[in-house]
């Protein structure tokens, strides 16, 4: 076993490699930028090593760097956890060419799977099912037009290089086709450096299964399936193992399926090799077709880890330093149920945008696995992916996971930032998703209900008018006056919306006047109870902020009675950066007419691009950033003339 190793990443996933090496008693190095300078992950690791400005251009992509981390403080070998370097193969021959060992796949092994053109040849010629498609080496426009049509429609249209749904677009119509292509290909050229796709069949019910593969180099076990069918715009949200419905003779189909996969390319350490089923007529041995192999750890490895009792980093470690694999096919069984769910800082009313933010508060229920890489008080940064951690819950059925997984989302306390954890909530309450009719499409189909935000009760409104007077806590109303109740105003407000909450002591109790409508509150053993029924937490998050927590988080604002009221008026026609960003491209110059929807700009941002469109006609005034500026949420972009 190696005495250190160095993880050449950031985030949640260096601080879950931490935690395992450290149980192995292998000291860890860290190494980081310099946004992330007081990071977890660089608290947690024995040494950590500077590496480089915030761009992961500048740091966490920088091989070379991170090979002199490595050398300068003694590490064996580097874990490069997910993302960033983990599926570069010059990164891996460059590893062992300092002398230093990779834990994971060889570089030949990467190549074998990073072209999903050349992989699916590979696989077909494996005796492994492949979607029928085209993937040629041709990228004219017009022949791989042509190519879709020999498909049949729907079709994807699909980079070659990558994965995580960019350079991705579903194409249901002909005439849509080469706007789409020019998209997947901008796209993949500026995620991947490389602009080639292919064209695949679209299945029209399709279920996202995937298996999890380990391997030492010449043999290979697998530990079954995750279905990861419960995606929005191919973007994975809450996973689960083992996949519903699954039957016993299409899991031993797709895990040898899986395991051909793996050992045609000699594969070691821990590796995906995900499958598109067709779900529209049930779970068959027939209706699974390769899609691609991810040869890295995945995101999503903890609910294999729950319903196997495997740690997936201790094998990779032991097989890395030369271990044999630590178990047969055999050895390996399902137990029980295990969800993971994935909590963004996103902005889901605007359409799930990538989001910022200091996280002023921040606190996860007891009785559910959490794997994070924040803590409160650091800041959800522009720079990387917006993840705050992973809600993994495990059971001995699936029923039972997914009522924990719900607890375990209604008990989570967010700050700071906008999240999805209302969203996930959302999913876990969804009817179909409960009983495991699941879908690539659920999500698109019933997006609106998903995201619906309800009214916001009455009891809601009084906790919090009572955290911000400091009732229960010592605070203007827990004193006495002579002859008349003490009484007190708060002003409350969330968005446009303003509430003025009348509270009176009547001791030993609260009543609360909202609109015509009064509200008895009571603190019994240090929880509020109001109109008899038991209220969830609450707290003052940040300066003239006050947070309700439950099933759905609403913030209130405490507004200040001195401050002015802003121009309503003043942004009008004016186009705003909604998050911070590169300006990747600007379609418009001064004095051209627009139409409402028109393209303004492209704006880079947490990995994507996002389309900002003009909200209504006019004429543009000013173009206020060219492409290549860096701009901060906020920023004025482009401006129309007033009506």
């Amino acid at each position: 076993m190696f005495d250190c190793i160095l993880i050449a990443n950031r985030g949640e996933i260096a601080c879950r490699v931490i935690r395992s090496a450290r149980a192995l008693g292998v000291r860890t190095i860290a190494v980081y930028s310099d946004a992330d300078a007081g990071a977890a992950h660089v608290a947690l690791a024995d040494q950590a090593v500077h590496i480089g400005g915030p761009r992961p251009a500048d740091s966490y992509l920088r091989g070379d760097r991170i090979i002199a981390a490595a050398l300068a403080t003694g590490a064996k070998a580097i874990h490069p956890g997910y993302g960033f370097l983990s599926e570069n193969p010059d990164f891996v021959e460059a590893v062992e060419a300092a002398g230093l060992t990779f834990i994971g796949p060889s570089a030949s092994a990467i190549r074998a799977m990073g072209l999903k053109d050349a992989a699916k040849a590979l696989m077909h010629e494996a005796g492994v099912p492949v979607v029928p498609g085209y993937m040629g080496a041709n990228q004219d426009p017009e022949h791989l037009a042509g190519a879709a049509d020999g498909v049949g429609y729907p079709v994807l249209i699909k980079a070659v290089a990558g994965g995580g749904g960019k350079g991705m677009r579903l194409v249901e119509r002909p005439q849509d086709f080469r706007a789409a292509l020019e998209s997947a290909q901008g796209e993949a050229a500026t995620a991947f450096g490389n602009a080639a796709v292919l064209i695949e069949k679209y299945i029209e019910q399709p279920r996202h299964i995937e298996v999890q593969v380990f391997g030492d180099g010449t043999r290979a076990v697998h530990l079954f399936e995750r279905d990861c069918s419960l995606q929005r715009r191919h973007q994975k949200v809450i996973e689960e193992a083992p996949a519903p419905g699954m039957t016993d003779a299409m899991r031993a189909a797709m895990g040898q399926a899986a395991v051909r996969a793996a050992e045609a390319i000699g594969y070691k350490g821990a590796g995906t090799v995900e499958f598109i089923v067709d779900g529209s007529k049930g779970l068959r041995p027939d209706g699974f077709w390769f899609m691609e192999m991810n040869t890295r750890l995945q995101v999503e490895h903890p609910v294999t880890e729950l319903i196997t009792g495997v740690d997936l980093v201790e094998w990779q470690l032991r097989v890395a330093s030369g271990e044999d694999l630590p178990a047969r096919q055999e050895d390996l069984a399902i137990h029980g149920h295990a969800f993971e769910a994935r909590l963004y800082a996103e902005d889901v009313p605007a359409g799930f945008l990538p989001a910022t933010g200091t996280l002023t508060h921040l606190s996860f229920p007891e009785g559910a696995r959490i794997d994070s890489g924040v803590r409160p008080g650091d800041t959800i940064s522009p720079w990387y992916d917006p993840m705050i951690a992973k809600i993994i819950t495990h059971g001995p059925t699936r029923a039972v996971a997914l009522a924990r997984l719900r607890a375990a989302l209604e008990g989570t306390q967010v700050a700071g930032s906008v999240t999805n954890l209302a969203f996930l909530g959302a999913l876990t309450r969804h009817a179909g998703f409960a009983r495991g009719d699941v879908d690539t499409g659920l999500i698109g189909r019933d997006i609106a209900s998903l995201t619906a935000e309800p009214p916001v009760e009455d009891a809601t409104v009084a906790l919090a008018a009572l955290t911000a007077a400091g009732a229960g806590q010592g605070g203007a109303l827990e004193g006495f006056a002579l002859w008349t109740p003490l009484r007190q105003t708060v002003t409350l407000e969330m968005g446009d919306q303003r509430w003025n909450v009348v509270l009176t002591r009547t001791a030993p109790n609260w009543t609360l006047r909202i609109g015509a409508r009064e509200l008895e509150a009571e603190r019994r053993a240090g929880t509020w109870w109001i109109d008899g029924t038991r209220a969830p937490e609450a707290a003052l998050t940040a300066a003239g902020r006050v947070s309700v927590f439950g099933a759905r988080i609403v913030h209130f604002t405490l507004p200040d009675p001195l401050a002015r009221e802003a121009d309503a008026g003043a942004a009008a026609g004016v186009v705003l950066a909604p998050m911070p960003g590169l300006v990747k491209a600007v379609f418009v110059t001064k004095g051209e007419a627009v139409v409402k929807g028109a393209r303004l700009a492209v704006l880079e941002a947490m990995k994507m691009e996002h389309t900002l469109t003009a909200g209504r006609d006019g004429i543009v005034a000013e173009v206020l950033a060219g492409a290549g500026q860096q701009v901060e949420a906020g920023a004025a972009l482009i401006a129309l003339e007033d009506e």
